[in-house]
């Protein structure tokens, strides 16, 4: 009997492109036969602007929390909040506005606070392992996902990553996303825990990855710093999804379905917090969309009047 593979998305833009999700999510779930019947909406993360626990990007998210958390209700979703911040300290631990959304995030986990429950479990990306004790004590129903902003290079730190029983969910630097000679010998449970950046465009011999992302966090946190300029080629360029195919680490949608989903990885995270909302479309139309759907799922999102794609 042959196995059901099945693939989770991990989508960008929570706060970032909530009216996108407003529009797609209704098409996605009453309009099955225009998608993947081999793929799932695993969580959709992001963080509202001047969080100083952001992290990865800079956020411009200026929806609603309650709102945001009300359309994660509706469709089952697990929504996450992304504090990645790599430089945070004792002192930025009482910052009110991150506290209050952990605890409306952790309210929606709570098991004995109907109508919610542990299905509809939030999460919080983290990179210090500062606030990893603070949520863990203070937001115990919030799970955790160890940030691709660890930039973790080298296999074995990411084993080790991979078997803290901290995290639910880790996500490897992308140029880890091809070692299939290691990745193959991970055992299942190893594998259940793997969340694989697919859409990464940076460049694969970049060295200066976890200072760009250093720089990032020092904004959010307000201080003043030298701006980082990215030095790989063609940095100046910014995002292209057709450059980042072309990325050694990219993980095509038949990646997924003929290499990983077989060898028992079942997480795909998709960049593109800092993007534009027709950008956001395209993924969602290459990674999940059959392409025979892909015109009307487009014609549908550009001819809602309440949406600004570009």
């Amino acid at each position: 009997m042959n196995k059901i593979y099945k693939a989770f998305y991990h989508l960008p833009g929570l706060f970032e492109f909530y009216e996108l999700y407003r529009i797609f999510l209704p098409l996605f779930y009453e309009h099955r036969e225009y998608f993947y019947d081999w793929c799932e909406i695993g969580s959709i993360y992001g963080a509202p602007s001047d969080c100083i626990w952001g992290g990865g990007r800079t956020s411009f998210g200026y929806s609603d929390p309650e709102e945001v958390l009300d359309l994660m209700r509706e469709y089952n979703i697990s929504a996450r909040l992304t504090f990645s911040n790599s430089l945070l300290r004792k002192e930025h631990l009482a910052d009110k506005k991150c506290n209050d959304l952990c605890k409306m995030f952790e309210r929606a986990s709570a098991t004995d606070n109907p109508p919610y429950t542990h299905q509809l479990q939030n999460g919080v990306i983290v990179h210090s392992d500062l606030l990893l004790k603070y949520l863990r004590k203070n937001y115990p129903d919030l799970y955790l996902i160890s940030s691709t902003t660890k930039v973790l290079t080298d296999f074995q730190d990411f084993l080790n990553e991979v078997n803290r029983e901290d995290f639910r969910y880790v996500v490897p630097d992308f140029r880890l996303n091809k070692v299939f000679d290691k990745l193959n010998l991970m055992s299942q449970h190893q594998k259940d825990k793997v969340e694989f950046l697919c859409n990464e465009c940076c460049w694969f011999g970049c060295k200066d990855r976890k200072t760009c992302y250093e720089s990032v966090s020092r904004k959010n946190l307000g201080e003043s710093a030298p701006e980082f300029h990215c030095s790989s080629p063609n940095g100046n360029e910014g995002y292209r999804f057709s450059k980042a195919m072309e990325n050694p680490g990219f993980i095509s949608v038949t990646d997924i379905q003929n290499i990983y989903m077989p060898l028992g990885f079942s997480n795909f995270k998709i960049e593109g917090r800092g993007l534009g909302s027709a950008l956001i479309l395209e993924f969602l139309l290459y990674y999940m969309t059959k392409p025979e759907y892909q015109l009307h799922v487009r014609e549908e999102i550009y001819l809602d009047n309440m949406l600004d794609l570009f």
